[in-house]
């Protein structure tokens, strides 16, 4: 059989290329430098400023939940993390703070 196919030998192993323990090393640090800078700091930025967000929402606000609903804050509860939305002069919606997405400027609910 070995007319057809040839065998192979293994070669020996260069003297110099043992390990590469420091290498990995430098590699695992950019892989998690690269993390750290395109997916947690953008991550953290945003929960941030939502944070913020929902702390500085006050009655009259004209808000958009993430359901897609825009209305004026009627009231805010502050002790039961909850507001009330004003989506029309006769429908009321309570709301967690949480889903509120954005804050609208001013007369945008008159302008829909």
């Amino acid at each position: 059989m070995s007319f057809f196919i040839s065998n192979a030998y293994a070669q020996a192993a260069p003297a110099g290329s043992q390990g590469g323990g420091f290498e990995m090393l430098i590699m695992l640090g950019i892989f998690g430098l690269i993390f750290y800078f395109m997916l947690y700091r953008p991550q953290a930025k945003r929960a941030k400023e939502h944070k913020n967000l929902i702390a500085s929402l006050s009655k009259g606000d004209e808000v958009l939940t993430q359901g897609g609903m825009v209305g004026k804050i009627a009231k805010v509860s502050d002790e039961k993390d909850f507001i009330e939305l004003a989506l029309n002069d006769s429908t009321n919606v309570v709301v967690q703070k949480s889903s509120v997405a954005a804050v609208l400027p001013k007369g945008t609910i008159k302008s829909i």
